[in-house]
C-alpha cells in the first residue's frame, strides 16, 4: 500500500519539521540535499511529521540505485535518524494502526502558517500527541529495518561509505 503512493500526494505544506512545514522536501530529495533534509528531519533526537515519508521515498530511491551511487551524505542522513533513537525502546509504542493514517486531517496541520506559533504553544499541536508522535519513530525505525539488505548491499559495494554504512547497520541492529 505505501509503495503505491506518489510523493505529491503528500500534504507536505501540512506536515512539520525541525524548522517550519515541509514544502522544500521533494526539491531537497530531488537535488539530493541530504545534510539539510537531515537538519529538517531530525533536531535533538527528535523526529518530525516528515521523517517516516521523506524516509519512504528516499529509502525507495535508495533501492533503484547502484551502490557505488550512494554518497557518504545520505548514509549521514539515515544515521542521523537513527541517533533519535537513542534512549528510546521501539517495543513499547503503540503507533497509529497504518502509516498512512499520520495523514488523516487530525494530525495534519492548517495550510495557512500564519497560527503556527499559537499551534505551537498548545499542549498537543495537531500530530504530536503521544501516539502520533512515537508512530514517526515506529514507522521510521521499520522502514530502516526493511531497509538492512540494501543497507548491507551498500556496505559490501561501496567503499567510501563502508564504515558510515556499518554504523548504520549496527545502530538499527541494537534498536531491535
Amino acid at each position: 500500500m505505501l509503495n503505491e503512493i506518489k510523493r505529491s500526494e503528500i500534504p507536505w505544506q501540512q506536515l512539520t519539521t525541525a524548522y517550519g512545514r515541509g514544502s522544500e522536501l521533494p526539491l531537497l530529495m530531488d537535488q539530493g540535499e541530504y545534510a539539510e533534509i537531515a537538519n529538517l528531519i531530525e533536531h535533538q533526537s527528535t523526529l518530525w511529521q516528515v521523517t517516516p515519508w521523506v524516509l519512504l521515498f528516499m529509502l525507495r530511491d535508495l533501492k533503484t540505485k547502484s551502490p557505488e551511487d550512494v554518497m557518504p551524505e545520505e548514509i549521514k542522513c539515515y544515521l542521523s535518524v537513527t541517533d533519535a533513537f537513542s534512549g528510546r525502546d521501539v517495543g513499547e509504542w503503540e503507533p497509529v494502526p497504518q502509516m498512512k493514517s499520520l495523514l488523516d486531517d487530525a494530525f495534519l496541520w492548517p495550510e495557512d502558517e500564519e497560527e503556527d506559533e499559537l499551534l505551537w504553544e498548545e499542549d498537543e499541536p495537531p500530530g504530536y500527541a503521544e501516539q502520533p508522535f512515537t508512530s514517526y519513530y515506529y514507522y521510521s525505525y521499520q522502514q530502516l529495518r526493511d531497509a538492512v539488505p540494501v543497507f548491507e548491499n551498500i556496505r559490501m559495494h561501496n567503499q567510501d561509505v563502508a564504515e558510515l554504512a556499518a554504523e548504520l547497520l549496527e545502530q538499527i541492529k541494537q534498536l531491535g
